[in-house]
């Protein structure tokens, strides 16, 4: 599971990333400060910073330099200003990308597996038996052929391929998929979408091997898996 560290000082803002990013399957640190995030800094080790410009003890570019000099590992900046002065001084002091306030969820995904990706941190394809999925691109194929997967189904996918040795309790499931999808999906709904997602990716979705039953408990991903 890959680390983030969050460093944004807007509460709502980071929560609604947070959820997202826990969503997704990853693993995160927020810092609501630039001391909290240099503390937190000296703790732990990340893949991949997430950094506002703007924080009330200071600004990300000094959290950045910090980064640089401590940790390899990509920086995003996020900025409400879109100008052109903000933007030039983050890349030039070392960021890989930046994103301006307020984005797209998909996006922010897709710029943070690229800059996971050009840095040898993200895993690009995970395959299983004759079943193949692009982390990056978001393609999915059993034997070849591409599945077509609804968003939901995708994303419980996804949460189990990033937690390959995790018990997925039913709790976190329906909890993730809520925050996804931003309506409840209830208990019944989480069967449906097993059911359904079993049917397109199993070879006898009665006898799964790749998601498999944890009884009174969840699910996990089954067999071994490759990632490249």
């Amino acid at each position: 599971m890959k680390r983030l560290l969050l460093v944004e000082d807007d509460p709502a803002i980071a929560k609604n990333l947070a959820l997202l990013l826990l969503a997704e399957g990853f693993d995160l640190i927020h810092a609501a400060t630039r001391e909290e995030a240099v503390a937190v800094l000296d703790q732990h080790a990340f893949d991949l910073a997430l950094i506002d410009i703007s924080l009330p003890d200071g600004n990300g570019f000094s959290v950045c330099t910090q980064i640089r000099e401590t940790q390899p590992i990509p920086v995003i900046f996020l900025t409400a200003s879109g100008d052109e002065a903000s933007v030039v001084t983050g890349l030039n002091m070392g960021a890989d990308d930046y994103v301006i306030k307020p984005f797209r969820p998909r996006e922010l995904i897709a710029r943070i597996q690229t800059a996971l990706r050009k840095s040898g941190r993200s895993r690009s394809v995970f395959t299983r038996g004759d079943l193949s999925v692009d982390l990056a691109g978001g393609v999915v194929k059993k034997g070849g052929r591409e599945v077509f997967l609804s968003a939901l189904e995708y994303r419980l996918l996804l949460i189990l391929i990033n937690n390959p040795e995790s018990i997925l309790t039913r709790e976190r499931l329906l909890r993730e998929l809520w925050d996804a999808a931003g309506e409840f999906v209830s208990d019944n709904t989480l069967t449906v979408y097993i059911k359904r997602l079993r049917e397109k990716i199993e070879d006898h979705p009665a006898d799964p091997q790749i998601i498999l039953t944890v009884r009174g408990i969840g699910y996990r991903l089954g067999g071994r898996h490759v990632s490249q």
